[in-house]
């Protein structure tokens, strides 16, 4: 099997269906995400839009999650790139209720970006509230008894996943989103941005499953950054099986002399030259 990256949310099509997820790996597997540097996790996605975790899921992890792929009872959609102009390959979006390891994976990681992601929010104020759709969260007790601009507007993310998705589902955005990502020999992903709807959170994160010089060739994640007046600059990440890169979703704030800006970013995946690889997407925002 092979994997990829998170794809285009312009195309969702199917249904829910019903599904058996007594074989999927367990949550209890993945590896405590307190034991990460997270400062330097943060440091990392201000001065290049993305950040490289370690191995989180283990062989075993990545197996079971890729052996996922074949039951498609567990997916409301599958895409096929060539069709769409995307790229070569294919995906499969989850459909609801997500395997545990993937709403484990999606829950905890949320809540360990979503400070990331109201830091930025600050940074790039006042447009940015408007542009992803939020409304500043004043349902805790701090955003009550403190009704400044910067307090309303660092709670626009709430501090759980759950929390955010009730107002993915009030603006219409109720489909899952995390997905499994298929390339062979020749396969490739189109550079691209994952928008569901008018609700997107800033970041999100892809797993490779497979072995990079194993099990394929090529096959780099790659991220592009479009700064303003300026040179498109690139990035080609390896990562290895089980590990992950957290990387802005749209756009993401950077430091000038006049404060901070907007940088563009896009990602896709490199064109495989052998094998078989796959990887598992989590995107935060659902999708209408």
């Amino acid at each position: 099997m092979m994997p990829g990256t998170l794809h285009h949310g312009t195309l969702h099509h199917g249904g829910h269906g019903g599904q058996t997820l007594t074989d999927s790996p367990s949550v209890s597997s993945v590896g405590s995400f307190s034991a990460l540097d997270w400062p330097s996790i943060e440091a990392a996605l201000d001065t290049q839009g993305f950040a490289k975790l370690p191995p989180i899921l283990s062989p075993d992890d990545c197996e079971s999650l890729a052996s996922l792929y074949q039951d498609d009872a567990l997916f409301r959609s599958r895409i096929d790139m060539a069709r769409f102009r995307f790229g070569a390959g294919e995906y499969k979006y989850f459909a609801a209720p997500l395997p545990p390891i993937v709403q484990g994976l999606r829950e905890d990681l949320y809540a360990r970006l979503a400070p990331i992601a109201n830091r930025w929010l600050v940074r790039l104020k006042p447009a940015a509230p408007s542009e992803v759709g939020l409304k500043p969260d004043t349902t805790n007790d701090e955003g009550k008894k403190n009704k400044g601009t910067n307090n309303k507007t660092t709670s626009a993310y709430p501090p759980t996943l759950d929390g955010f998705l009730r107002k993915c589902h009030a603006a219409g955005q109720t489909r899952p989103t995390p997905l499994l990502l298929s390339y062979s020999a020749g396969g490739y992903n189109c550079l691209h941005q994952d928008i569901y709807g008018d609700l997107a959170f800033p970041l999100q994160v892809v797993f490779v499953l497979s072995r990079a010089g194993v099990d394929y060739t090529g096959g780099e994640f790659l991220l592009v950054e479009q700064r303003p007046r300026a040179q498109s600059r690139g990035h080609a990440i390896a990562v290895e099986q089980g590990a992950a890169v957290v990387f802005a979703t749209r756009e993401r704030p950077v430091a000038g002399t006049r404060g901070s800006y907007r940088v563009v970013l896009r990602h896709g995946v490199s064109t495989l030259t052998s094998g078989r690889r796959m990887s598992l997407g989590i995107i935060f925002h659902d999708a209408k």
